[in-house]
């Protein structure tokens, strides 16, 4: 798609429609233009697909808050991209729970025919830890998920090796039957074979009849820069297989960012504790503070700096999710206090404290002139 459609216009609300509204929305195209409703409709399949793109990013409350403010360049959108979807199986894997059913396109599935209604896979998670050097570069990560694989004794057939599964007497091995319901023909799921079209009389003792076994399975992940806490990455496709052929469930991934010894995360922000003489915060100063990088940066410190200032760098915190800019480094000042001085450095900070009783008291008689003279004209 050259030019996408604003997606509010796809589905037909208005720009502060609540989350409802766009999921009750979305049904009702999806409804329509499905392509079991519409078979070889080219126009159909691809408002069905423009309806399942404006849906992903609407539906996300981050999505669509970039979407508001950069428009489709805000999510990389255009003829799926903003969604991410390949193809119709895609968007069924992700959006099928809507209609009733897993994937495949549940509702669809029993009512239209496509697919049986048979279950998708169940869906993964695991907790995936990052550093913050991890959130500020981005990163790939390998992690390992126990799910279920096809068993290598019954290649994935669930019979003993040399046997074959038999052709389901209730389903003549189609996986599905046909209840009538008025003047409708529903289709639904076997019973008895559960969508296999098939059933198993002597079962593989390694998998005892499943198909599969559990097996570790290596999966990698990027993780973009600026990720926050909490955040969800879900991986299409890499959760647990599907009932006889049905699309696989997704792996569910939750970022964890672990504490910084040096830095404090808020937002795209940074903060850090900084050490500085008394004498670099009466007349100013330049030093050098380390960055999330590894780098150091010069730090210019005012003269008058009082404890506790907080001075900014900024283009030094972490990068923005949207990929626009970066966040500052905040640097918070501390007055290192000496605990042990010498009689030279003691009698000089005597004399210093002397002169400074000596100034504050001329600024006090100076005050209190000028008091009087407002007084009289008052």
């Amino acid at each position: 798609m050259a030019n996408p459609r604003d997606y509010y216009e796809v589905l037909g609300v208005d720009r502060s429609a609540s989350a409802d509204e766009i999921k009750k929305a979305y049904r009702k195209i999806a409804l329509k233009y499905h392509p079991d409703r519409n078979p070889g409709d080219a126009e159909a399949e691809a408002a069905f697909k423009e309806a399942a793109e404006a849906y992903a990013v609407l539906s996300d409350k981050d999505k669509r808050q970039r979407y508001d403010q950069f428009g489709h360049a805000g999510v990389g959108a255009g003829s799926g991209g903003g969604a991410g979807f390949s193809n119709l199986e895609d968007i069924f894997a992700h959006f099928g729970d809507l209609f009733g059913g897993g994937g495949g396109g549940g509702f669809f599935s029993q009512f239209f025919g496509g697919g049986g209604g048979r279950r998708r896979g169940a869906s993964l998670r695991v907790d995936l830890e990052l550093t913050l050097e991890d959130v500020a570069s981005g990163v790939k990560k390998t992690i390992e998920i126990n799910r279920p694989e096809s068993c290598d004794n019954c290649g994935g057939s669930g019979a003993r090796p040399g046997t074959e599964p038999t052709t389901c007497g209730t389903c003549k091995g189609r996986g599905e039957v046909i209840a009538n319901q008025g003047f409708l023909s529903i289709r639904q799921t076997c019973p008895t074979c559960r969508g296999a079209g098939s059933q198993i009389s002597d079962p593989c003792s390694k998998c005892r009849g499943r198909g599969s076994v559990p097996t570790k399975v290596p999966i990698t992940v990027t993780i973009p820069p600026g990720i926050e806490e909490g955040h969800v990455e879900r991986i299409a496709g890499q959760g647990e297989p599907g009932e006889a052929g049905a699309p696989p469930g997704d792996l569910v991934v939750v970022i964890h960012v672990e504490p910084h010894s040096v830095f404090l995360r808020h937002g795209d922000d940074l903060v850090a504790q900084a050490k500085i003489r008394y004498r670099q915060a009466v007349l100013g100063d330049s030093v050098e503070v380390p960055t999330i990088t590894g780098e150091t940066v010069v730090l210019k410190i005012p003269p008058g700096t009082q404890p506790g200032a907080r001075l900014r760098v900024r283009n030094h915190g972490l990068p923005r999710a949207d990929g626009y800019g970066r966040g500052s480094l905040i640097v918070q000042v501390q007055i290192e206090v000496p605990t042990k001085i010498s009689s030279e450095q003691e009698q000089l900070l005597r004399e210093f404290d002397e002169a400074e009783q000596k100034r504050q008291t001329r600024q006090s008689r100076k005050r209190g002139i000028f008091e009087k003279v407002k007084d009289i004209f008052q």
